[in-house]
């Protein structure tokens, strides 16, 4: 599918590459950071880039409400997070935007870019969309709400919880399903026995779709009906995009017990990044300079925020329990 078929200026197609770049980028200075003893802990998302800023450059980012699951880098990035943010939440630092330096990383959150706090438990956030979803309904409003776990995450309950209201209610809410192929250890034909994750939608009355999450093109298409659907009052859709990721399900895990290195060798080989690279290259919407520009630009961003984040003064003991316990005249 041609690129042309998004309908995307070569402005915007640039602009979304750099935010796949930059994630994958800030990716490996994060996973290099863990490695070297810098930060504690680190889930990547690597191989997923494209699925993800397919899915979030459909909204829109000014005015639609975001509630990612931890592997959603590039989606928070598209959203409005920067590299600093991103890199003062994985020293734990007190200007960390998230929590203050009191979350682990990836557990993302932003009010004045209406990314909504999430929780270690996960799948909680799809009864939180509905609940965002009802609340644009009452308001009137033509907002959207987007919703992501992973293949592992929907087999739990709050999936099937959150979506069953939304779809009765026909909220303004995209549900998505990240399917990299492993839930943690676990491979998908453990996972489940459906054939494709987007047909549980049929169930519950609301569209499915599946889409390959290394075609830009595909995604982003797939999303913008989506959006198009729920600001029409038409409900809910429930998108399962298909990826691999390329590095362990976190800097804990050693996926070499569960998965040969052969097999993420070939999926490498597909790298969703340097499939769009190709096709932006070769359809003229960027040359072999602008890509060498923004890896420059990157590199600058991403030294930079790391060098200000580990400098940063971490949070004041005391402030641990602030939002913890009732202070009388504290905010």
């Amino acid at each position: 599918m041609s690129l042309k078929a998004t309908g995307l200026s070569k402005e915007e197609l640039q602009t979304i590459y750099k935010t796949a770049l930059l994630t994958r980028r800030l990716d490996e200075r994060i996973w290099l950071l863990n490695r070297s003893g810098k930060i504690p802990f680190h889930i990547s998302g690597q191989g997923q880039e494209i699925a993800q800023v397919g899915a979030a450059y459909a909204f829109n980012l000014d005015k639609d409400y975001c509630l990612p699951y931890y592997r959603d880098l590039a989606v928070v990035l598209s959203f409005g997070m920067t590299a600093k943010d991103i890199m003062l939440s994985v020293f734990a630092k007190a200007e960390d935007p998230n929590s203050g330096g009191r979350q682990m990383p990836s557990h993302y959150g932003q009010k004045k870019n209406r990314i909504v706090t999430q929780s270690s438990p996960v799948t909680t956030q799809f009864p939180h969309a509905a609940g965002i979803g009802l609340a644009i309904k009452m308001d009137k409003d033509d907002a959207v709400a987007y919703a992501s776990v992973g293949e592992g995450s929907s087999n739990q309950g709050d999936f099937h919880e959150g979506i069953n209201f939304a779809s009765v209610h026909k909220l303004p809410v995209v549900y998505v399903i990240h399917n990299n192929g492993y839930a943690i250890s676990v491979p998908a034909d453990k996972q489940f026995a459906a054939k494709k994750l987007s047909d549980r939608a049929i169930g519950y009355g609301m569209p499915g779709v599946q889409v390959d999450g290394h075609n830009f093109a595909e995604v982003y298409l797939a999303f913008k009906e989506a959006t198009e659907r729920a600001k029409k009052g038409e409900g809910p859709t429930l998108i399962e995009t298909i990826s691999y990721r390329f590095t362990p399900h976190s800097s804990d895990d050693d996926d070499r017990a569960y998965r040969s290195r052969d097999e993420v060798t070939e999926a490498k080989e597909k790298d969703p990044i340097e499939l769009f690279k190709t096709e932006l290259i070769k359809e003229k919407f960027m040359t072999e300079a602008d890509v060498k520009k923004m890896e420059d630009d990157i590199l600058k961003e991403i030294n930079e925020a790391t060098e200000y984040a580990e400098n940063a003064p971490y949070a004041e003991p005391e402030s641990a329990l602030k939002y913890v316990y009732e202070n009388s005249g504290e905010e």
